[in-house]
Parts: structure tokens; C-alpha cells; sequence
């Protein structure tokens, strides 16, 4: 028996995001070292629902490997864990290699186990992206990871608008997300059985705009986007600051992060070509 054959989509796909400028922002927050600390949550949510399958698992891929001790603390669960990761010097730091999720050559039937945590939120093509991921897995198997929601920063997204009044023009600021009752569908059609989509909402008070930030700079979060603005001017930083300050009180304003946890296993025996 193997795996069905890729399905890839006949109707061009916009490139929403900026490859090179992904690596590079991962690599940046690798270098920043302040501690990613929603993605390492994320990333200990995903080991705990792994521990609910009891079951050791034979050959494992971890798409995403923000922190170096990933790969080793995922050994827990898994005989052999390769790491693919966007950035090269992430990939090379765990002994991995650079993908893009929506475009590398999936070794078919490779893997029991795919933890991906953090990256598939910036991909163009999120069907295909779980269409190839699928293609490398074995019969019975298990996908699991978690990526940012569509509620993610709701009061950065207002002190953003803010800002373009003031510029007098609209700029895509902040990434297009995927809802969370979207995501079940998607990983069926991709070939997935009996998925699971848990939210995680957290919420973090910040003293300024300049410290939210800081925070998404070393989570690899800041803007992607292939046209987002290459520039944003003083009076509409300020803009932005102010409204962010006027969304809190007492000197502190709470934002939303919206963690979306799925799991899907593949079937028990796959269709024969």
C-alpha cells in the first residue's frame, strides 16, 4: 500500500509571504535568545497531548525548531526526530534542513509522528502545505502542532489602523489567520482523519506598544507579508503608540494571543495509487 499521490492546486496561489524575509526574522529572534515564550508554551502543549497517545513512535519530523532544545526534548517520544526548519541556521543548529512547507520534495512515507509548531500561519498555500506533509506520512500516524489563530492581537491590529489614519493609506500590518473552525476542514481535505482543534487564548499586559513588540520580534512574529510597508513614519508610530496606550488603563494594555492546537491522524491503511 502507498501513500495517495499529491494533489496540487490548478489555480495560482497569491504569495502572501516573504520567504527570505521569514528566515531572516527566525534568525533574528534565534540571536535576540530573550526566550520565545508563547512558542516554548505552544511547543510544551503539543508534548503533552503527544504523552495522551502512549505510544513511542519510530521516526519523527519537527517543522519548526524556534529553540535548539526541541528536537532533543521530542526524543521522549520518538526513536529518530529530523528538524526542518525556514531558516538555515536554525535547521543547521538542530542538524536539519531549510523548507518552505508549501514547496519541498515530501519523502513519501517517511515519518509516524509531524510536530509542527509555529510556522504553518506563514505559509501561502496552508492546503498544500498539509497535502505535502501529509504525503510524508505513514499509515496510522499522527500530525500535531499549533499555529497562530485569527484572534491573535486584536489591539495591535486597532492601534495599526490608527497609524494609516494618520499616514492616509491603508498597509497590511499584520498576517491574514486562520480561524479556528477552519482548520478541521482543511486538514481532512488534505487527507487527515479525526481532527481535533483545541484555542488557546493568552493574554499579556504590556506597558507600550515598544514592548509588545520586542516580544513578537523574538517570537519571529513581526510582519512577512510580501507587500507590507517597508516604512511607517514618526507621526504615525506615534499614532500608534498613543492608541495603544489608550486601550489599557492604569499604564498597561492586555493583548490577545490565540494559539490554535490541532491534531489528525492519518488512516490506518492508505489508499493504494
Amino acid at each position: 500500500m502507498s501513500p495517495e499521490p499529491l494533489r496540487r492546486t490548478s489555480a495560482p496561489v497569491p504569495t502572501l509571504f516573504d520567504m527570505k524575509q521569514r528566515a531572516l526574522r527566525r534568525e533574528r529572534a534565534a540571536r535576540i535568545g530573550s526566550g520565545p515564550f508563547l512558542v516554548d508554551r505552544a511547543f510544551e502543549d503539543c508534548l503533552d497531548r503527544i504523552a495522551l497517545s502512549e505510544r513511542r513512535f519510530d521516526r519523527a519530523l519537527l517543522i519548526g525548531s524556534l529553540d535548539v532544545s526541541w528536537p532533543r526534548r521530542l526524543e521522549q517520544w520518538a526513536n529518530h526526530v529530523d528538524v526542518r526548519d525556514p531558516a538555515a541556521a536554525l535547521a543547521l543548529k538542530a542538524g536539519g534542513v531549510v523548507v518552505v512547507e508549501d514547496d519541498w520534495e515530501a519523502p513519501a512515507d517517511s515519518y509516524d509522528l509531524v510536530l509542527a509548531v509555529g510556522t504553518l500561519d506563514t505559509v501561502s498555500n496552508l492546503p498544500l502545505a498539509l497535502h505535502l506533509i501529509r504525503h510524508a506520512m505513514r499509515a496510522d500516524s499522527l500530525l500535531i502542532g499549533a499555529m497562530s489563530g485569527g484572534h491573535t492581537l486584536p489591539v495591535l491590529r486597532g492601534s495599526l489602523r490608527a497609524a494609516d489614519l494618520v499616514s492616509g493609506a491603508a498597509a497590511p500590518h499584520v498576517h491574514p489567520r486562520v480561524e479556528a473552525a477552519a482548520l478541521a476542514p482543511l486538514l481532512q481535505q488534505a487527507g487527515f482523519i479525526d481532527p481535533v482543534i483545541d484555542v488557546d487564548r493568552v493574554q499579556v499586559s504590556y506597558r507600550s506598544l515598544d514592548r509588545l513588540v520586542a516580544d513578537l520580534r523574538a517570537m519571529a512574529a513581526t510582519n512577512v507579508l510580501t507587500d507590507r510597508p517597508r516604512f511607517i513614519g514618526k507621526a504615525a508610530r506615534s499614532a500608534a503608540r498613543q492608541a495603544f496606550a489608550d486601550a489599557g488603563r492604569e499604564g498597561r494594555t492586555v493583548e490577545t494571543f490565540e494559539i490554535l492546537h490541532f491534531a489528525a491522524w492519518t488512516p490506518k491503511q492508505l489508499k493504494a495509487r
